[in-house]
């Protein structure tokens, strides 16, 4: 546990505080606190964490966003946006499908085969219930597998 001199330390005071902000989070990001790909932590615990308004969060995370060093995505976040790789900015249930349609294509999942269930899905991705569901009912909306009650999901044949 910290002691207070410790967190008043971390503090942001004085004048031009989002830029200073703004500099604390560029040295956390290079140092690898936040990794490329990750989400930063929310506006919320930022303000907590420097004792500051959430404007000025907004402020320093702009200038941050306008550098390049992080790509702001609906429903996602913040991410830490890497020099030689983007981010991905797929939804974690588009990144399922997209894996088991490339797996369908290939050829790996052939027709009448059995798709890999709900729970294995989640476990591989770790991803809940209703994403894997979503990432099925993309699939089977575009035809490519087709879902039998109490038996599973199972790759659609061709014709």
């Amino acid at each position: 546990m910290r002691t207070a001199p410790e967190r008043r330390k971390a503090w942001l005071t004085g004048q031009r505080v989002s830029g200073k902000l703004a500099e604390r989070l560029r040295e956390r990001i290079r140092a690898g606190v936040y990794a490329v790909g990750r989400a930063l932590p929310s506006e919320t615990a930022l303000t907590a964490e420097f004792r500051v308004a959430r404007n000025t969060v907004r402020r320093a995370l702009r200038a941050l966003d306008v550098e390049g060093l992080i790509v702001t995505i609906p429903s996602k976040g913040r991410l830490v946006q890497g020099a030689d790789q983007p981010v991905d900015a797929s939804y974690r249930y588009q990144v399922i499908a997209r894996e088991l349609r490339r797996r369908i294509e290939r050829g790996d999942l052939g027709p009448g085969d059995m798709l890999p269930s709900e729970a294995e899905l989640r476990w591989l991705y770790e991803a809940s219930r209703n994403t894997v569901r979503q990432a099925f009912a993309e699939l089977e909306r575009e035809g490519l597998i087709v879902s039998q009650q109490g038996k599973g999901r199972f790759v659609q044949h061709r014709e």
